[in-house]
C-alpha cells in the first residue's frame, strides 16, 4: 500500500539503507525512496543486480533484420528459402551475413531531429531480376503443376499463372528487402542503436513501383547513438562542486534510532481488548481509498492505496500519508472509519499530488508491546556477540558514522552527475528516451509489488498503457537528465582511457546471473553483461571525477 513515505534524509539527495548484516532486521535510516532518478551509479558496490536500472544498448552491434512478414507473412516461407547461395554472382562485395549482390544499391542519408537518420534505398534492375528470378526458382520447386513433375523446369508464364502475378511480385519485394537492407545499414551499421530500424514505406507503394520501373525504392529509419557535445569542452576536468549536508540528522540520533528499533523486535505484542487506538500500538487494517471532488459523483477506485491486513505500526505515523494517524487514533477493533486526505504535492507518485480522497479503515485487530527492559542481558540479542549494552551502543555508531560518510560521497556523486548533465548537449533518440522510461517504470512497479501484495486489479491498472505513458511524461524531465548522465559518463570513459579489472567484470556478472536465479528470474546474459560492463565504467567514471574536482560540505 502506498501510504508510507520515506523519512528525511541525512543529506540532500541522497538514499541510504542502514544494514548491519545482524541476525535481526534493520531500520531505515534514510529514504528508501522509488527507483532513484537521479543517480545511476553511486551505489554500484551494494546494488543487487536486480537493481541494474540503465540498461544501454549504446555498444556497436551487428545489423538484426527487421521483420519482413508485418508486410505479408504468407510469403515469409518463400523468401527464406530464396536466401543466397554462396554461388551466387556479384559484383559487390558482402560483409559478415550479407548476399553479394549483382549491382551496387545507392544509399542517400538524410539527417533528421532527435539522432535519428532516414536512409532512402534505391535498388536497380539488375538486383531486382536477380531477386525475382529466385523466387520463382523456390516456387518451382514448392509448387505442384498439372502436367510437370515436381522440380522440373516449368515455363515462367506457366509458373507465374499458375501461383499468381500478384503473390510472385509479393514474394519478390519481400526477397529485395531481405537481400538489400543489410548492405544499406553498412554505413550506419556502427551507430544505429538496437531494435530501431523502422522501414517507412508502405509495401503497397513498394510493389507498384517494383511492378512499373523494375526497380524499387523504400526509405528506413534509424535512430543512432547520440553525439555528446561539452560546454565548455573539457569542463568536467575541473568540477566545483558543494554538498548540502542536513544537520538534524546525524550518525549518532540513527543509530539511537537503531538501537530503539531492535528493541522493540525483541518485544511481545498483546491484544488490545478494552480500549481504541493509542500511539504505540500495532494495528491490522483493511485500507480502500477513493478520489473525491467537485463534479464527480462517484470517485475512482485508488489502487495504490488500498491494502488488506496491512500490519500498522504507530510509531511510524511520520511516515504515512499526513492525517492519517490523526484520523484512526481511538478506533477500536472491528470499527470502521471514513475521512478525507488530501495527498501532499511532496507525494512520490506525482499523478496523486493534490488529490483529494475518502479512506475508509477497517481496525480487524489492536496489539500493545511489552518491552524487556534494555539492560546488559538482551546485547547478545541485539547484535550477536555484544555483552554489553554499551557495546551495542558502539557497534551501531561506527556503523551509522560508516553509513553516514558513504551517504556522504553518494551526496557528492549526485551533485556531479547533476553538475555534468547541465555541462551537455544531447539530441536524445526517442525509442532510447522510451526504453530507459519504460525499464524505470517496471522497476518501480517490482518495487511496489516486493512491497505488498498487489491483487490482478491493482497490477492491471498499475500496467496499462495508459499509466506508463502517463509516467513518461510526468517523468520525462527526470528519465531525460538521468540519460544524459549516462551518456556523459560513457563519453568522459572513452575521452580519458578508462579501464577497470576483467576479473571485476566477470565477477559481478556470475553474482547478478546468481541472484537472478535465487530469484527464479529470466534473464539475457549478453544483457546482464552490459549492464555491469555500464555500472562498472559509471563507479570508475564517477572515482576519476571525485579525485579531479574541487567538492565542499556545507551544512544546512
Amino acid at each position: 500500500m502506498e501510504l508510507c513515505i520515506g523519512t528525511r534524509p541525512i543529506f540532500s539527495s541522497a538514499k541510504v539503507l542502514l544494514n548491519l548484516n545482524y541476525s535481526l532486521p534493520s531500520h531505515s535510516i534514510a529514504p528508501a525512496n522509488s527507483v532513484s532518478l537521479s543517480q545511476p551509479f553511486t551505489q554500484f558496490k551494494d546494488r543487487a543486480s536486480t537493481s541494474l536500472k540503465l540498461p544501454f544498448h549504446l555498444r556497436r552491434s551487428q545489423f538484426t533484420e527487421p521483420n519482413f512478414c508485418q508486410f505479408h507473412g504468407n510469403f515469409c516461407q518463400f523468401v527464406a528459402l530464396a536466401s543466397p547461395s554462396s554461388s551466387s554472382p556479384s559484383s559487390v562485395a558482402p560483409g559478415p551475413g550479407k548476399d553479394k549482390l549483382p549491382a551496387a544499391i545507392n544509399v542517400t542519408e538524410t539527417v533528421e531531429p532527435n539522432s535519428r537518420l532516414k536512409l532512402t534505398i534505391e535498388v536497380p534492375p539488375a538486383v531486382c531480376d536477380d531477386c525475382y528470378n529466385r523466387v520463382l526458382n523456390e516456387f518451382m520447386k514448392l509448387s505442384k503443376i498439372p502436367g510437370f513433375r515436381p522440380g522440373k523446369r516449368v515455363p515462367e508464364s506457366i509458373l507465374v499463372n499458375f501461383v499468381g502475378k500478384k503473390n510472385v511480385q509479393k514474394a519478390t519485394v519481400e526477397s529485395i528487402l531481405k537481400r538489400t537492407l543489410p548492405h544499406a545499414m553498412d554505413s550506419v551499421t556502427d551507430r544505429v542503436l538496437q531494435d530501431s530500424i523502422r522501414i517507412v514505406t508502405k509495401f503497397s507503394d513498394m510493389e507498384q513501383s517494383y511492378s512499373s520501373l523494375n526497380s524499387l525504392r523504400y526509405e528506413i529509419i534509424v535512430d543512432v547513438i547520440p553525439e555528446v557535445k561539452w560546454i565548455p569542452e573539457d569542463g568536467y576536468k575541473n568540477l566545483k562542486i558543494v554538498v548540502e549536508v542536513d544537520s538534524d540528522i546525524d550518525a549518532r540520533i540513527t543509530s539511537e534510532q537503531e538501537l530503539a528499533g531492535r528493541h522493540k523486535a525483541l518485544g511481545t505484542l498483546r491484544i488490545v481488548t478494552d480500549r481504541g487506538l493509542q500511539i504505540g500500538d500495532v494495528a491490522v487494517l483493511d485500507i480502500s481509498a477513493t478520489t473525491t471532488g467537485e463534479g464527480e459523483s462517484n470517485g475512482q477506485n485508488i489502487p495504490s492505496a488500498e491494502s488488506k491486513g496491512f500490519h500498522f505500526d504507530t510509531e511510524d505515523g511520520d511516515r504515512v500519508l499526513p492525517g492519517f494517524l490523526d484520523a484512526i487514533v481511538g478506533i477500536q477493533s472491528g470499527e470502521s472509519r471514513t475521512f478525507p486526505l488530501v495527498f501532499p504535492e511532496s507525494w512520490r507518485q506525482e499523478h496523486l499530488r493534490g488529490v483529494h480522497a475518502q479512506f475508509t479503515v477497517d481496525c480487524k485487530e489492536l496489539f500493545y508491546r511489552e518491552l524487556p527492559e534494555l539492560d546488559d542481558s538482551l546485547a547478545d540479542q541485539l547484535i550477536p556477540g555484544c555483552i554489553t549494552i554499551d557495546q551495542v551502543k558502539e557497534a551501531l555508531l561506527q556503523r551509522c558514522l560508516e553509513l553516514e560518510q558513504t551517504a556522504k560521497e553518494q551526496a557528492a556523486d549526485n551533485a556531479i552527475l547533476d553538475q555534468i548533465s547541465k555541462m551537455v548537449e544531447v539530441d536524445i533518440p526517442e525509442s532510447l528516451f522510451e526504453e530507459q522510461g519504460r525499464q524505470l517504470y517496471g522497476a518501480n512497479l517490482l518495487e511496489i509489488q516486493a512491497k505488498m501484495k498487489l491483487n490482478d486489479e491493482q497490477l492491471a491498472s498499475l500496467s496499462s498503457q495508459k499509466t506508463v505513458n502517463e509516467y513518461l511524461e510526468t517523468q520525462r524531465e527526470n528519465i531525460t537528465r538521468m540519460i544524459k548522465q549516462n551518456l556523459a559518463v560513457g563519453d568522459i570513459f572513452k575521452r580519458e582511457n578508462l579501464q577497470f579489472a576483467t576479473d571485476d567484470l566477470v565477477k559481478e556478472v556470475e553474482n547478478s546471473i546468481a541472484e537472478f536465479k535465487r530469484q527464479n528470474q529470466e534473464y539475457d546474459e549478453e544483457r546482464v553483461k552490459d549492464q555491469v560492463q555500464e555500472i562498472l565504467e559509471g563507479a570508475k567514471v564517477l572515482e576519476w571525477l571525485r579525485e579531479h574536482a574541487e567538492i565542499q560540505y556545507i551544512t544546512r
